[in-house]
């Protein structure tokens, strides 16, 4: 028994021939088309594509099966996210405020070291001596000193040098809503308590 040649996609016989009753080969048409200007073969025909198609939901989650331990393991794992969530969030806070102050207490720790080795130079007489001429301008008996005014280098003079007024002016802030605001500083401030 002979098997039927299968379609091809334009509707026709396989390939460029077609067999006739006699089964000698015939053309099918007068002239053929080249290879790459036809469409792939696949064995069967191209349905027509249809517009958009729509997904059942109720019919897809009537096929959803679930078991009972399956409902079960899931209910546990919602109860243990929303048990350990908080916990979570609160560990994370609490190691950030641990590196916030382990850094104060580093900082500290630094300042202390700076005050207790100026309280040490402070214990030596010559470092006393010329604390005394440079901030005090103290000097012993018998010495002479000169003051240089304006010794200071271009750079660091000051930028803005208005001429004195002769003439009393007035100021133009409010002292009020600035007291106010100094009180508001002062009460909101964090003081360490001395003991």
């Amino acid at each position: 028994m002979k098997r039927p040649a299968p379609l091809s996609a334009s509707g026709g016989t396989s390939g460029a021939r077609a067999k006739s009753a006699g089964g000698s080969p015939k053309p099918a048409s007068g002239r053929t088309t080249p290879a790459s200007a036809r469409p792939p073969r696949t064995g069967r025909p191209q349905p027509a594509k249809s517009p958009a198609r729509r997904v059942d939901v109720r019919g897809w989650l009537g096929g959803l099966r679930l078991s009972g331990f399956t409902v079960i393991m899931l209910g546990l794992v919602i109860l243990a996210v929303c048990v350990l969530v908080p916990t979570v969030s609160t560990y994370v806070g609490q190691q950030q405020q641990i590196a916030a102050l382990q850094h104060s207490v580093r900082v500290t720790k630094d300042d202390v070291a700076a005050l207790d080795q100026e309280r040490s130079r402070w214990n030596d007489p010559a470092y006393i001596t010329t604390q005394a001429r440079e901030r005090l301008y103290y000097v012993k008996p018998g010495d002479v000193v000169y003051l240089v005014i304006d010794d200071l280098p271009a750079a660091r003079l000051p930028q803005e040098q208005r001429a004195v007024s002769r003439s009393v002016e007035q100021t133009r802030t409010d002292w009020t809503s600035q007291l106010v605001a100094s009180i508001a500083a002062a009460g909101t401030a964090r003081v360490a308590v001395q003991k």
